[in-house]
């Protein structure tokens, strides 16, 4: 059995500055923005590069208060280009953390929905 993890949603507070902030800060792909009805709105946006998007929205369920997801984690190139790029566009981005498993940067959306990213070790 093949799995794809393809959506995550993340719990905002504010839709529209959750999207500015993924949009026009970390540089997602905004895929979608319907209102699907007067008490529904579905946002997706996608990293660049990535397999897997993040959904937020109103009226989409889900039990996480804005903010409570401390868990994301996704690999990327080059660390301190990451750090670099977050940091050039306002984004309060924490890093380089250096650790035998990887080079850590770390960065929460105005939620505080905390994201980790991870420059993987060379491997042999």
């Amino acid at each position: 059995m093949d799995v794809k993890i393809e959506l995550i949603h993340v719990p905002v507070s504010d839709v529209d500055r959750a999207k500015a902030f993924y949009v026009e800060q970390c540089g997602f792909v905004a895929d979608h923005d319907v209102r699907v009805s007067e008490s529904m709105r579905f946002v997706q946006v996608t990293p660049p590069g990535s397999a897997c998007s993040i959904a937020f929205g109103e009226g989409l369920g889900g039990s996480l208060a804005p903010g409570s997801l401390d868990v994301i984690q996704a690999v990327i190139a080059d660390a301190d280009a990451a750090l670099a790029q977050l940091r050039a566009a306002g984004v309060d981005a924490q890093g380089v953390d250096e650790q035998a498993w990887g080079r850590f940067v770390t960065f929460a959306d105005p939620d505080g929905n905390r994201w980790t990213l991870q420059q993987l070790p060379p491997r042999d």
